[in-house]
């Protein structure tokens, strides 16, 4: 259990099937183009190279981070958090775990792709010590806004 910025008590475990309504839920208030609940229950149930966590407090989701494993690189998938709990370093929190396990499953290194415009989101990347090495143009069909292509060694 950890304790986090206004008393935010909460967990972090595999995700379940269970969890992915409340996944949803914050991928639906998070994303212009939020994942479906049939690509998540693929990704948990036949994906032998996806890896994802999730935030519970009490039982609620707060948030949740995914990673494909692929040889010696991890590639986060996705990362969110519920609204009501953002500016609480629950994404930090999240991102270190996974970080971990990407560790543990024998990554070297780590990359995924951020929105230009998603500076909180680039800021923590930073902190983390990721590093922008490329861009992928119009990467994002749903506003055509490219990628920035972020990497760290672990």
């Amino acid at each position: 259990m950890w304790e986090v910025g206004d008393a935010v008590e909460y967990r972090l475990i595999e995700m379940k099937l269970d969890h992915i309504p409340g996944v949803l839920e914050i991928e639906q208030v998070s994303f212009p183009t939020p994942w479906s609940s049939q690509a998540f229950t693929y990704e948990i149930t036949q994906n032998n190279f996806a890896h994802y966590v999730v935030a519970l407090e009490d039982e609620k989701v707060i948030g949740y981070v995914g990673m494909w494993m692929v040889l010696d690189e991890a590639h986060i998938t996705n990362v969110a958090v519920h609204p009501s709990y953002r500016g609480k370093k629950l994404g930090l929190a999240l991102m270190v775990e996974v970080m971990r396990l990407a560790v543990l499953r024998g990554a070297s290194r780590m990359t995924l792709e951020v929105r230009p415009s998603n500076t909180v989101a680039r800021e923590l990347y930073k902190k983390l010590g990721f590093k922008e090495k490329g861009l992928r143009k119009r990467y994002y069909t749903d506003t055509n806004e490219d990628a920035i292509i972020m990497w760290v060694d672990l």
